[in-house]
């Protein structure tokens, strides 16, 4: 184990307005009958981890992971 902090989940963070713009268009749409509740929980899911990314990128300008070194780097 080491001791150095955790990189940024692929996740938003709960509080995230898009991600909760994510989750409501998801229980709409099950309660409206334009999904099932399987594709809006995949749809839900992939655009949570999108919104996440991007939540990461804003956090970590020039990662090519979350709590990364920036790109071109010496990793090493």
């Amino acid at each position: 184990m080491t001791d150095s902090p955790m990189p940024s989940p692929p996740f938003p963070s709960p509080d995230n307005a898009a991600l909760q713009v994510v989750v409501s268009n998801a229980i709409a749409a099950v309660h409206s009958g334009d999904a099932t509740m399987e594709e809006a929980i995949l749809h839900a899911a992939v655009h949570g981890w999108y919104e996440g990314h991007i939540q990461g990128e804003d956090e970590c300008p020039g990662c090519d992971f979350r709590g990364g070194l920036p790109k071109n780097a010496n990793r090493g």
